[in-house]
């Protein structure tokens, strides 16, 4: 299957740019360039060859120098899979990235093996930290900040404090709908009561439209949500796939992606029986449920 690329690069600060892939579904993740003086950072990549070529030629638009960073926000392939096509950076994610990165290889392709992924080669993060770092581009001091489980294990957030403007990855999506498939519900609403400690002004998502402080507010519905339906299930007896299939989706029923309920809610059943937020569920047995709600493999235009 062969899509068309189609991006387009806001400046959100001075010399602060959000890369934004519409519409924001399955694999159309966000990316962020920031450039100073002769420095530039990237903070994620893409997902195919195409659309990597793509985000280094938006690269070269806003800065005479391509970048000799990139911040991974986690391991997931569509912000990770493009790191081949800059050889000049040095990749920097948080320590589980790497690890979790190198465990999942290229399985991303086989989920979609329509999508025109190109020759993608992965490539590791070569530096890592633990729970804070900071990265000077330039006059720009950017903040690595550690923020799983939310939506995995390995989030990174990517915080400009003098420009008040937050990279969130996955861990906040714009008008598509969360995941917490390998990270935790009570992870994510924890997550966003820090990021909101911030005060963000501008917030690129992992995914969808730039906003602000809003989408905060978004997530924070969508996850509450989450816990009280998960809890009438609970009570009702049944399973996450039958209350998925009879779920009123509510303000929530025009978000991209509504099939991620389904594990969505595994999430939430275990965390309200007690397990510990993070630990590792059966990603594969449980796409497939979600394949099964859906009715098909989700759409993915990557």
């Amino acid at each position: 299957m062969t899509v068309s690329v189609t991006a387009r690069c806001e400046e959100i600060g001075d010399g602060v740019f959000g890369y934004v892939q519409p519409d924001g579904g399955w694999c159309l993740n966000n990316a962020g360039i920031i450039t100073s003086g002769a420095r530039t950072a990237l903070v994620d990549t893409v997902a195919t060859e195409a659309r990597a070529r793509a985000l280094r030629s938006a690269v070269s638009k806003v800065s005479s120098v391509m970048p000799g960073v990139i911040v991974n926000t986690h391991f997931h392939g569509d912000h990770t899979f493009g790191n081949f096509l800059f050889p000049e950076a040095v990749v920097v994610a948080h320590e589980r990235t790497r690890e979790e990165m190198a465990a999942a290889g290229l399985h991303l392709t086989g989920l979609w093996p329509d999508v025109s992924w190109g020759g993608v080669d992965l490539v590791l993060p070569e530096l890592t930290y633990t729970n804070k770092m900071v990265v000077h581009v330039g006059d720009v001091v950017a903040e690595l900040l550690h923020m799983g489980p939310a939506h995995t294990t390995d989030d990174t957030v990517v915080w400009l404090p003098a420009e008040r403007v937050l990279f969130t990855g996955d861990v906040v999506l714009s008008g598509a709908t969360p995941f917490c498939l390998m990270g935790s519900v009570a992870g994510s609403l924890a997550a966003v009561s820090r990021l909101r400690a911030l005060e963000p002004k501008v917030i690129v998502p992992g995914h969808g439209r730039i906003g602000g402080p809003e989408l905060l507010d978004e997530t924070e519905r969508y996850f509450g949500w989450l816990q009280r339906l998960a809890r009438e299930g609970i009570a009702a007896g049944l399973s996450p796939l039958e209350l998925a299939a009879e779920a009123d989706l509510g303000e929530f029923q025009d978000l991209l992606d509504a099939e991620r309920l389904v594990p969505n809610l595994h999430r939430a059943y275990i965390e309200y029986d007690g397990a510990e937020p993070g630990i590792p569920l059966d990603v594969g047995a449980l796409f497939a449920e979600m394949v099964r709600h859906h009715g098909g493999l989700p759409v993915c235009h990557a």
